[in-house]
């Protein structure tokens, strides 16, 4: 017989079943006659009674009903490593109000259900002169370029202060010398520099890109969106130069100081073994260069950097920045490039103007792109009116006592110089000049002063050179006891 609590599943156990409640006409007693329950006793007899059909057995329902979505869900987000700790709560938000035992079985299945449906892997087996995979990060302050041929498993790692097109292709062409050959297949993720457009989910590379590939004869692929695990040979690496080069260093000065580490660190695991293939990447790869494509003679001429035109301030801009550029090129087109933390401005290909890269709303100037220095404000007069204008011709202190007297607040100064004009028919150019100059070295900017001076005459102390300290001799005072400068004294 079935064990207490156990569903009938043969016709046997349920004959057996029947016949003992029809002997003893109790349903304990057939229980316990058969090693069942009553319930089990009373269900079976029910249904042959019924004609042997069983009641439609309804669901019960379950309190993690209204969130089992919520769990399956995010399991398949996190692929299956999100615990049932952090979702509870979760689920308490969503509404769940049952025991945190109740969610870890729902937990648990929603995994067992994602395993079923989880992608199946297996292993790359790359071939000689087959691939070469390419990938950015963030490190130690810096950009982290870095590039795995996968068939040797030579590595890569270069720093840059950007991640900019001009910066990848310059990286993938020093890449390609360093190894001697150019492989089949360029393999790296959607970058943003390297692509142009997406059409059905496929990627359309930028003309730059493919004018890069074309010369160097290999071929652009790009991965899935959110699918690093198609590269996972260079993010080993990346979290690998993470780990072993950036942390020991923590943060690098400049990207000269970062690429000599990264140079010298290279060298070192190049060399050492490898556990995924037994052997020695730099010497794997005497091997692997047979089967590499030969290099072009020279390297490919890229667009270095974002086109700009040059502003009438003879300045672009590129960042929120301000850069000067040399003033015979307003109004023309040039490349604005950043490269190792500084800009680089070309022109019809030739260098014009570099910088240190500066913040956002900063201005970097040079001077010898305007001729010079900065001069200082010119704010020299202007005249307009015909006495104005023959004031002005007195000369340089003429000028000068315009502007002293203008900046002094002299009053119906318009007809203060026109009385000073009519004092050269009676006094002549020169002395009136010098009369001026005087007036100017003792802030008196009257007519009146100015013939004052004149019909002193000879008794006037002779003039002395702009910018030379008066000197005046001021009568002795008398001298007077100490004792007269007391508070409590009087005169």
């Amino acid at each position: 017989m079935s064990p207490p609590g156990a569903a009938v599943k043969s016709a046997r156990e349920r004959v057996q079943i029947v016949s003992a409640y029809n002997e003893l006409g109790s349903y304990r007693a057939a229980a316990k006659l058969c090693g069942t329950t009553h319930k089990t006793v009373r269900r079976v007899v029910q249904r042959q009674r019924a004609g042997g059909i069983a009641p439609p057995r309804t669901k019960r329902a379950k309190n993690t009903d209204a969130v089992a979505d919520l769990v399956a869900e995010r399991v398949r987000a996190s692929d299956g490593r999100i615990s049932a700790k952090r979702l509870l709560p979760v689920a308490r938000a969503a509404g769940y109000a049952g025991s945190a035992r109740n969610l870890r079985r729902l937990v648990a299945d929603a995994k067992a259900a994602h395993r079923l449906k989880r992608r199946v892997y297996r292993p790359w087996l790359p071939a000689p002169g087959g691939h070469l995979v390419i990938d950015w990060t963030p490190a130690g302050g810096l950009q982290m370029f870095g590039a795995v041929l996968a068939w040797c498993r030579y590595r890569f790692v270069r720093f840059a202060a950007d991640q900019r097109r001009a910066t990848t292709l310059r990286l993938i062409a020093e890449c390609l010398e360093e190894i001697g050959g150019v492989p089949g297949v360029v393999l790296s993720d959607r970058m943003a520099g390297l692509r142009a457009n997406q059409v059905a989910g496929l990627v359309v590379p930028h003309p730059d890109y493919v004018r890069f590939a074309a010369h160097y004869g290999f071929r652009p692929d790009f991965c899935r969106e959110a699918d690093p695990e198609s590269k996972g040979v260079v993010e080993h690496l990346m979290g690998y130069a993470q780990r072993d080069l950036v942390v020991p260093v923590g943060r690098f000065a400049d990207p000269e100081q970062a690429n000599a580490a990264a140079r010298s660190w290279c060298a070192e695991v190049n060399a050492a073994l490898h556990s995924e293939i037994a052997a020695i990447p730099a010497e794997r790869l005497v091997a692997e260069a047979e089967h590499l494509r030969p290099l072009p003679e020279l390297r490919a001429a890229s667009a270095a950097g974002v086109a700009r035109k040059v502003d009438r301030l003879a300045c672009v801009r590129l960042g929120s920045a301000r850069y000067s550029v040399p003033c015979a090129l307003v109004g023309a087109q040039v490349l604005v490039a950043a490269e190792d933390g500084q800009i680089v401005i070309r022109h019809q290909g030739q260098e014009v103007a570099r910088h240190r890269l500066v913040a956002p709303g900063e201005v970097a100037i040079c001077d010898e792109h305007y001729g010079g220095p900065r001069l200082g404000p010119a704010r020299g007069p202007r005249p307009r009116t015909s006495a104005e204008r023959a004031f002005c011709a007195l000369g340089e202190p003429a000028e000068r006592f315009l502007v002293a007297a203008a900046a002094a607040g002299t009053q119906r100064l318009p007809s203060e110089i026109a009385a000073i004009l009519g004092l050269e028919a009676a006094f002549g150019r020169d002395l009136v000049v010098g009369a001026l100059a005087r007036a100017l070295r003792f802030g008196r900017y009257r007519a009146a002063d100015v013939r004052a001076i004149l019909a002193a005459g000879a008794g006037v102390a002779e003039i002395a050179a702009p910018g030379t300290p008066l000197q005046l001799e001021l009568p002795a005072a008398p001298a007077r006891p100490l004792a007269a400068y007391a508070p409590w004294s009087r005169p």
